[in-house]
């Protein structure tokens, strides 16, 4: 897939231990036809494409775990007036027209390179797949995903739309079949939504997931309703025997839950082997409105934390009616769930490069020997440097290929 590459050595760049909490130091770092084969001090080589990195921090590229690639870059076509989750789903329907395949691809297209050049290697986009839509998002992302293989890796999750029990709703289950067919690598859906009936949809959404050998991606309890409970059900019935990845993203309630509630639960989605997608930018702004006290409208992360589960943090929308601003950048991310959800430093970085690859399966990614050397440089001397001022000052590597930015 890739030409042969003559020795890249990458000079006097600050690095991390895997953890991202340790002393930082200077290392050199040699790559050769995509992969790293030495770190430390490092003297060039004939064969080698020097770049000096002096000032800058050496990080492995970081996971989005949770976008929607096709509403990118809609919020000055499509206004969100109410400013809640139920306003901005009315929005998106009322506006359907508007959508073509076309100009879906054109911006998707533009927001997945602009990942790309912040430094995410992958990305997992949400595709809306109902009714009123068909299979437009679907078409439009499978052909991004085509277009900017060279940049970054995209999977799909197809989007159900509710509802999707009970005979009259027999085209909404035929669709997101369609939609596996059609160029999605993963069912997704939103249980919460199901007119009361969470469970009958997680179970429908498990076993379509079963039929089709591919794992899920679920908004799960993205309401601050505390009688909420999909991700207590979601990890009952993975638990019972589903064999494939089991993502659930927002989890919004459970925050909202007594400690001794969120406890149980996060313990259950542990032992369940469900990774979480925390998501502060679009929670942040739907959550909440009119409630006094206002809530930061987050999952439990400590709760979960502290239980085991792997908690990843993306950005989801990006300047839509779900969320009107964002840079689809990951240390804007890593930066509110230090501010929001209280991670230090080194954790909130991991939540949008380790561990968010661990959650969406993307491969490992590290600053060693053996490691694919997906990296991206910023001018920063620590860690909490670069999450702060987010530097446009930024250097891409893409298998060892430096990206034009």
């Amino acid at each position: 897939m890739f030409a042969h590459m003559t020795s890249v050595l990458l000079q006097g760049a600050v690095t991390l231990d895997d953890s991202g909490a340790g002393a930082p130091r200077h290392r050199d770092v040699r790559i050769v036809d995509g992969v790293i084969s030495d770190v430390g001090t490092l003297p060039p080589g004939d064969n080698d494409d020097v770049t000096d990195l002096d000032g800058y921090l050496l990080l492995p590229a970081a996971v989005e775990p949770h976008a929607h690639l096709d509403k990118a870059f809609l919020a000055e076509r499509i206004e969100n007036p109410t400013g809640d989750l139920m306003g901005a789903i009315l929005a998106m329907r009322e506006h359907r027209h508007l959508l073509t395949v076309a100009e879906t691809v054109e911006r998707a297209e533009r927001a997945a390179r602009l990942m790309a050049a912040n430094g995410y290697r992958a990305v997992r986009t949400h595709a809306d797949t109902t009714i009123e839509h068909g299979l437009h998002s679907i078409e439009a992302l499978a052909e991004v995903k085509r277009r900017v293989a060279d940049v970054i890796d995209v999977e799909i999750v197809a989007l159900c739309g509710w509802p999707v029990l009970g005979p009259d709703n027999a085209p909404q289950r035929q669709l997101l079949v369609d939609a596996l067919h059609s160029g999605a690598d993963l069912v997704g859906g939103c249980p919460h939504l199901e007119d009361g009936d969470s469970r009958g949809a997680t179970e429908f959404l498990l076993q379509t997931a079963t039929d089709h050998g591919v794992g899920v991606d679920l908004h799960t309890d993205e309401t601050l309703d505390p009688g909420a409970c999909g991700l207590a059900e979601l990890a009952e019935l993975v638990a019972a025997g589903f064999e494939h990845s089991v993502t659930a993203s927002h989890c919004v309630s459970l925050g909202m839950q007594p400690e001794s509630v969120q406890r149980v639960t996060a313990e259950a989605v542990a032992a369940a082997g469900i990774g979480v997608v925390a998501l502060p930018h679009t929670n942040l702004f739907l959550q909440g409105r009119g409630h006094l006290p206002m809530p930061r409208g987050l999952t439990a992360v400590d709760a979960l934390r502290a239980a085991g589960v792997r908690v990843a943090a993306g950005a989801d929308n990006l300047q839509d009616p779900f969320n009107p601003v964002g840079r689809a950048c990951p240390f804007e991310t890593a930066g509110l769930m230090i501010l929001a959800a209280h991670l230090l430093p080194a954790d909130a970085w991991q939540s949008v490069s380790a561990v968010a690859a661990d959650v969406t399966g993307a491969p490992p990614a590290g600053i060693a020997a053996g490691s694919r050397a997906d990296l991206v440089a910023v001018r920063a001397t620590t860690l909490r440097e670069a999450i702060a001022f987010g530097p446009v000052d930024r250097i891409v590597w893409r298998h060892g290929r430096r990206l034009a930015t």
